[in-house]
């Protein structure tokens, strides 16, 4: 019989972040991936720790994630050291998630989804 996945059953996602030298944080989540409230909580407490006092503009590329659960979309709706935030995807998929995150959360800071990365990019220096 199968038994429903429980968050003890959940396989961690790993993720990428980095403080570009332009001072964007970038954060790219794996292909496929599903992410639960544990991984975005890491995900953001690891953006709040690489800033420390500082803000910076991030860059999220969310082109090949799967889902967001309602628990990662809570935790992605508090504030963080991220002061600006570009969401950047290609596929129609990517923009239903993150329309839904946008429509329903509120964003703790200025956050747009873009399908270019140099117009995200573009977005987050401008302010």
């Amino acid at each position: 019989m199968d038994h429903p996945a429980t968050p003890q059953d959940h396989q961690q996602v790993s993720f990428q972040l980095e403080l570009e030298e332009q001072g964007i944080l970038r954060l790219t989540w794996p292909r496929g991936a599903r992410i639960q409230e544990a991984d975005a909580q890491r995900a953001m407490d690891r953006v709040n720790e690489l800033c420390g006092q500082e803000r910076h503009p991030m860059i999220v590329d969310m082109a090949t994630t799967d889902d967001v659960t309602r628990g990662a979309r809570s935790v992605f709706a508090k504030p963080c050291q991220a002061n600006r935030i570009a969401l950047w995807g290609s596929s129609p998929v990517d923009r239903v998630i993150a329309n839904f995150f946008l429509g329903i959360m509120k964003p703790p800071c200025p956050t747009k989804f873009f399908t270019s990365e140099t117009e995200a990019l573009e977005w987050l220096v401008e302010a």
